[in-house]
């Protein structure tokens, strides 16, 4: 939970206070604008208090970064530190980050590699076991997967592979304890 004053930071609005926090106890007039978002890279959550006059939808996509001329302050939070309405929209957001940048996420399937003797990258992900894993890895030698669609014609018993990805990612920034992380960049990593 610490300030940030990273370069661009690209970012998804989960919610939008624009009266700010509940339990700032300051007059209403006086509480600046709040946003609750995901990053797009490495999907770290935000708590980012805005300038004044500074309006955001959820789904937005916005520069996170403490230098950006809306942003006030940015700081980077723990999954339980966001509101109630942000948990909501946060796997919604997740996927249409995965949506958006198919390529970046069919590559994952196409590039992830073995991390120790008996554990691969691909056994992270729900539901990828020994057998799923060799099938991906004998079709991918093939030739490179082209799109999820692609995935999902090839590889035998790989069902949806873009939700796959994404309760990765949200078991990541659910889970403090996970040993291997793949998607999801913690502020102590």
């Amino acid at each position: 939970m610490s300030e940030r004053n990273d370069e661009q930071v690209p970012a998804v609005v989960l919610d939008y206070l624009p009266n700010g926090r509940a339990d700032d106890n300051r007059p209403q007039h006086q509480k600046p604008p709040l946003t609750y978002a995901v990053g797009v890279e490495d999907f770290r959550l935000f708590e980012v208090t805005l300038a004044e006059d500074v309006h955001l939808t959820i789904t937005d996509r916005f520069d996170a970064d403490a230098s950006a001329d809306d942003v006030a302050s940015v700081r980077e939070i723990d999954n339980e530190d966001l509101s109630g309405a942000a948990q909501q929209e946060l796997e919604h957001a997740i996927r249409a980050i995965v949506e958006a940048d198919e390529r970046r996420f069919v590559d994952f399937y196409n590039d992830a590699q073995p991390i120790t003797l008996r554990l691969h990258q691909l056994n992270l992900l729900p539901g990828i076991g020994k057998k799923l894993r060799n099938n991906i890895l004998e079709e991918r030698k093939r030739k490179p997967f082209e799109s999820f669609e692609d995935l999902e014609e090839r590889v035998s018993g790989l069902h949806n592979p873009k939700e796959v990805l994404v309760e990765r990612v949200l078991e990541e920034l659910q889970e403090e304890d996970l040993k291997y992380r793949t998607f999801v960049r913690r502020e102590d990593q």
